[in-house]
């Protein structure tokens, strides 16, 4: 992997690393010099994995697929032109979508089926939309929904390239949402949601450099507060024995474990949180951050850092509706 130069951290992004990771914090530093690697996802509503990587080898391409339970994920092991993941024709015909590794992991946990109503609250730019389609079969209803007309666009654009068929697009904030639906639509109820919330991206700082200079702990605080909002107003849309996996790509406590804590004391003996199933090996959530201590079981959610599985940094939770 290539050695890079980085922007320096905050010194306060750097200090709550340090008390995250402990003896870790220097493995952590050292993968983000490192480029990630060129990850895609075959798209099986057009084509299948062996034909794509048969395609895809035919052009000089070396593919490795590193996770046996999910051939769908393929990353290209050998240098390739600036760009050329993005022109290449299978790309373009939609037989692959690029995402980073981590990025496929909440729809591998949420696991729809086929025939299911699935929500997805915030769903640009649909690259898990796309890959809830497609291990769906395009059967059953996900209702795709973005706030911001800009990305709804390229939402737009993504799922009619990969050919989904089984998805309606809404604009509306999530929380408003998830009201009407219960209001107008009280017998309408999901059989699974997926909240990737908007989060402040510290998982994101090996693809993107941006993060290092926008990170503030007050977005923190003020996505904590809206992060709750959004897996609380969910509750009243899903099933009984629905599930919804609530994911960050972020590092900080207080918009992963807070919430998870928050959802479990909000609803007690009506929700229950479940073991997560990975192709990867994640880390436990913690039960203790700064002056906070949350429940037992938040430890059943997912940490993944990026010198554990070369990947992004994300943050996963899935919970079970036992009763209303």
């Amino acid at each position: 992997m290539t050695q890079r130069k980085i922007p320096e951290m905050k010194p306060e992004f750097e200090e709550r690393m340090q008390e995250l990771l402990g003896k870790d914090f220097e493995s952590y530093k050292e993968i983000l010099k490192k480029e990630p690697v060129r990850s895609i996802r075959c798209n099986t509503l057009k084509i299948s994995p062996e034909e794509l990587k048969e395609k895809l080898e035919a052009n000089g391409w070396k593919i490795s697929q590193p996770w046996k339970s999910n051939p769908e994920v393929m990353i290209v092991e050998n240098e390739l032109q600036p760009g050329e993941l993005g022109r290449a024709l299978e790309h373009l015909l939609g037989y692959y979508y690029i995402q980073e590794l981590a990025s496929m992991l909440p729809p591998i946990a949420l696991a729809p089926k086929e025939y299911e109503l699935v929500l997805d609250m915030c769903a640009s730019p649909g690259s898990k939309t796309t890959q809830m389609a497609a291990m769906m079969k395009n059967t059953g209803t996900i209702i795709a929904n973005e706030i911001s007309m800009g990305r709804l666009k390229i939402l737009s654009s993504n799922t009619e390239k990969c050919g989904v068929t089984n998805t309606i697009i809404t604009k509306k904030d999530g929380v408003a949402l998830c009201r009407k639906l219960s209001k107008y639509n009280p017998e309408t109820k999901f059989d699974k949601i997926l909240l990737d919330a908007p989060c402040s991206g510290e998982g994101t700082l090996r693809s993107s450099y941006k993060t290092y200079l926008m990170w503030n702990p007050k977005t923190i605080t003020s996505l904590s507060r809206l992060q709750k909002q959004m897996i609380q107003a969910s509750w009243d849309i899903l099933k009984v024995e629905g599930e919804i996996v609530y994911s960050t790509c972020t590092h900080a406590p207080e918009e992963n474990e807070a919430v998870v804590d928050f959802f479990l004391k909000e609803f007690k003996d009506k929700v229950q949180i479940e073991k997560i199933v990975l192709p990867i090996v994640p880390r436990q959530g913690i039960t203790k951050w700064k002056d906070e201590e949350y429940l037992e079981d938040v430890k059943l959610s997912c940490r993944v850092y990026p010198q554990d599985n070369n990947t992004e940094g994300f943050f996963l939770a899935k919970f079970k509706k036992v009763k209303e």
